[in-house]
């Protein structure tokens, strides 16, 4: 019961209901209002790692996992299974469901990374022969399609035969005894055509009377002349209804033969949904995923800026006040934490936070907290909060609390394992039953409609041992209130140092100052207060650590209007020692206040340095670009000024080889490329600044010695100069002194080599003209090499032999020809401007 109360104490089905708002389905809505809580560490990771796939595949789609056509159709199958028969509509809902499904698995296919949502989905049979069946017999308004069979086809043809008969044979007869009939229509009574005819008038239309207007003066008459085509209507219609049932029966067959594979694949769907409704709940939190810690083997809490998910909602979405986060970060030697303080401070909210991050990581949610979340998964969460007084229970609120924290302690002696499904009855709430199908809460207005039962989208193992070492968070609002302080406060002390010894970690909050000093006298306690705002006598909803707090009664009786005398008498009753107490408390706090603001500037010093850093890093980054694209730009003009250059050149040469080139023709081309060398050549480095030479009789300054000297000798061979400062002499090396005005000294210039040979100036390049030039362009191979055979024979030098594109045989027989010529040295394609790949160049030797 204890596990039932805890839950409702801490409004768990608020949350589980703002968790369904983002499930897809009725089933996952199902499911995410009635959440179960894993029952063990492992089931727990399992469903977080599906939560973090599929937040991380949603974040890769356009749109997200769709749902669409999948449908709640437990009750058809059940149906199905008991050999009733489907209707359309339902037999609709199948072939959707399938084909929804198939798109599921179909998107998480093409995602193989995704090992976990991989291997939920690996062994679906989606069967798309069974939906396409039912899509041929089905119509979509979940009407029997005449395609479904040859026999109702043809069915259904003789009845719109027979039913225009009947109309026809119905407006002739209004037509011949429009004076009787009362207006000019054809309806129906039941299944028979029927035509509305005066009362006094009947006997002119003699037929069977089904109907008669309220006032009377109206009967509905079918003629006796159509009465036998009403009979045989009826009967083609009764012929059509069983077919269409016994289409729908074998429909109903085959949807029976694989129920099993449906109810898993309803299952898989249910728990696809239910994990994309976390992800998009974590997502709208803007939480962050836990990782479970050993808290016994040294590791701390670490849960900062964590807001409490409902108050986010009720900001959001009911306009509330800004959610205040809290930092909870607890040590691994700790067992016991009282937060102390005013009331309306936030001490409650604090308890209530902590117990729903607990239950969220457990069930696979997102905690919303700052990174890192790191929490211990807690086998249970028992909490006494709020006031249990009751009148016809005959319960003060001492007396509730004690009969709460009874149970507790009673969980905590029996290693109760987590919540059973009569936990969940007990609070009228809809279980899951364990490896089985569970029926849902018929009081709920939305689920009365549909009765449907709900799979189990979470494999829980029933048959554990408990732990035996304590895993639960105890939560317990003003331990000891409601009695005599004096025993209120023993009992208090009483009850925390056991829980330090039977509980993982216990949260209280209290207002008995002797339960502050727990923390001086054993390690394994810890202090907590909610920060109290002196200036405007209101609290800042803040959690500090490792400060106790003060109550600031009396500052509150006089913001909330007590008179001041009263407050001052108050004060005066409290003696000198309390406000000793409150005055250190005081200074604690003062001083906790000046190093967070310290370390706020601090912190926007980083940012700051960051962001400077950032704007550096950009303008280097923005430099080294332009300097890319420059010297980009510049490698496009030489490649441009070579390509000038080069058409240029060819020009040139296209000039000497238009007739008989002369030696002032030569001497012309050579002047040309002259000037396209003097215009495209790269501009000459400029010359070096010529340094200081120390000449006889200038003054020069020695920096090692500090001293100026007269310079009596020139630099020698080896660099070293006579000086004289004061009286004396000395020789010193040329680099070791300057001019003045500080100028280095030029070196002295070794004796320049003997200079070596001249290399023999290579051959001017050949020219291309007529004489060295052979077209063999549609000659054949053979052919070509005797005229080729010919011309190397008699060149001097190399030969352009144009042989043109074609189909490329002549100028591979002609490279194949000089490969093998014992003249030719090598061959390459000619210059683009000389015919490109269509000529050769043959050099001859």
């Amino acid at each position: 019961m204890i596990q039932s109360e805890t839950l409702e104490l801490l409004e768990w089905s608020r949350l589980c209901q703002h968790l369904s708002t983002f499930a897809a389905t009725k089933l996952g809505v199902i499911a995410a209002r009635h959440l179960i809580i894993p029952e063990s560490q492992a089931q727990s990771e399992q469903l977080l790692a599906q939560t973090k796939e599929v937040y991380e595949l949603e974040s890769r789609l356009n749109a997200g996992l769709s749902f669409d056509g999948i449908q709640d159709i437990g009750d058809s199958l059940e149906r199905a299974e008991l050999q009733g028969i489907l209707a359309g509509d339902e037999l609709l809902a199948i072939a959707t469901t399938l084909a929804g499904t198939r798109n599921l698995r179909r998107v998480i296919d093409n995602h193989p990374d995704m090992s976990i949502l991989n291997e939920l989905v690996a062994d679906l049979r989606t069967y798309p022969e069974l939906e396409q069946e039912i899509h041929r017999c089905i119509d979509e308004r979940g009407q029997v399609a005449d395609r479904a069979s040859q026999k109702l086809d043809e069915i259904r043809i003789s009845l719109r035969q027979v039913r225009g008969q009947i109309i026809q044979k119905l407006q002739n007869i209004i037509q011949a005894k429009s004076s009787a009939v009362q207006e000019q229509v054809i309806t129906q009574r039941g299944d028979r055509f029927v035509i509305p005819v005066k009362a006094p008038q009947k006997d002119a239309i003699p037929g069977i009377v089904h109907d008669t207007s309220s006032s009377g003066s109206t009967l509905y008459v079918e003629p006796n002349s159509v009465v036998p085509m009403g009979n045989q209507l009826r009967q083609l219609q009764r012929r059509e209804e069983a077919e269409e049932e016994a289409i729908r029966r074998n429909l109903t067959q085959q949807v029976a033969a694989v129920k099993s594979d449906l109810e898993r694949l309803l299952a898989t769907a249910t728990t696809l949904d239910l994990a994309v409704a976390k992800s998009r709940y974590s997502f709208w939190l803007k939480a962050n995923p836990p990782r479970f810690i050993d808290f016994k083997e040294k590791e701390s809490i670490t849960l900062r800026r964590l807001h409490h998910p409902l108050l986010i909602w009720q900001h959001q979405h009911e306009q509330g006040h800004p959610v205040i986060p809290v930092d909870l970060l607890i040590q691994p030697q700790i067992r016991v934490v009282t937060i102390t303080g005013p009331n309306t401070g936030g001490k409650t909210v604090s308890l209530k936070t902590l117990g729903l991050a607990a239950l969220m990581a457990k069930v696979g949610l997102f905690v919303p907290a700052r990174e890192p979340v790191e929490i211990p998964w807690f086998q249970q969460v028992l909490a006494d909060i709020g006031d249990e007084q009751s009148l016809q229970q005959n319960l003060s609120t001492f007396s509730g609390h004690i009969r709460r924290i009874s149970r507790v302690l009673e969980a905590l002696d029996t290693g109760d394992r987590g919540l059973a499904t009569s936990d969940w009855a007990d609070i009228g709430d809809r279980g899951l039953a364990t490896g089985d199908w569970g029926q849902g809460n018929k009081g709920d207005a939305e689920e009365s409609s549909s009765q449907s039962p709900v799979p189990n989208t979470q494999s829980l193992a029933s048959s554990q041992s408990p732990v035996p070492s304590p895993q639960s968070l105890v939560l317990l609002d003003e331990v000891g209130a409601g009695t005599d302080p004096v025993e209120g406060s023993a009992l208090a002390l009483a009850l925390l140092q056991y829980l330090a010894d039977n509980a993982l970690l216990t949260i209280a909050t209290t207002h008995f100052g002797e339960l502050k000093a727990l923390k001086y006298q054993d390690e394994r306690f810890e202090n907590a207060s909610v920060e109290f705002d002196e200036s405007t006598l209101s609290p800042t909803y803040r959690l500090l650590w490792g400060i106790p707090g003060r109550s600031n009664a009396l500052a509150i009786a006089r913001r909330l209007g007590l008179k001041q005398e009263v407050v001052e008498q108050a004060k005066t009753q409290l003696g000198g020692a309390n406000d000793d107490v409150n005055q250190v408390i005081a200074g604690l706090e003062a001083q906790r206040r000046r190093q967070e603001t310290k370390a706020a500037q601090a912190q926007d010093l980083l940012q700051q340095a960051e962001r400077l850093y950032k704007e550096v890093s950009d303008k280097a980054r923005n430099l080294e670009e332009r300097e890319q694209a420059l010297r980009a730009s510049q490698e496009i003009a030489v490649k441009e000024a070579i390509a000038r250059a080069r058409g240029e050149i060819a020009q040139v040469i296209r000039r000497l080889q238009q007739g008989k080139p002369t030696a002032q023709d030569a001497q012309r081309a050579t002047n040309a490329l002259s000037e396209i060398t003097e215009k495209y050549a790269p501009a000459p480095p400029p010359k070096p600044k010529v340094g200081f030479i120390p000449k006889v009789g200038d003054r020069i300054r020695i920096p090692k010695l500090g001293q100026t000297a007269e310079v009596l000798t020139a630099p020698d061979s080896d660099g070293e100069l006579t000086v004289r400062f004061g009286i004396m002499k000395m020789s010193v090396k040329l680099e070791d002194v300057e001019s003045l005005d500080g100028q280095k000294a030029e070196p002295v210039a070794k004796p320049k080599p003997a200079p070596a040979p001249q290399p023999v100036p290579q051959p001017a390049p050949a020219i291309r003209t007529s004489k060295n030039t052979v077209d063999i362009r549609g000659r054949r191979v053979p052919d070509a090499e005797i005229i080729l055979d010919k011309a190397i024979s008699e060149a001097n030098g190399p030969i352009w032999i144009i042989h043109g594109h074609g189909t490329g045989k002549l100028r591979q027989g002609v490279h194949a020809f000089l490969q093998q010529h014992p003249r030719v040295s090598r061959y390459e394609a000619a210059e683009q401007a000389d015919g490109g790949t269509g000529v050769t160049v043959a050099y001859v030797q």
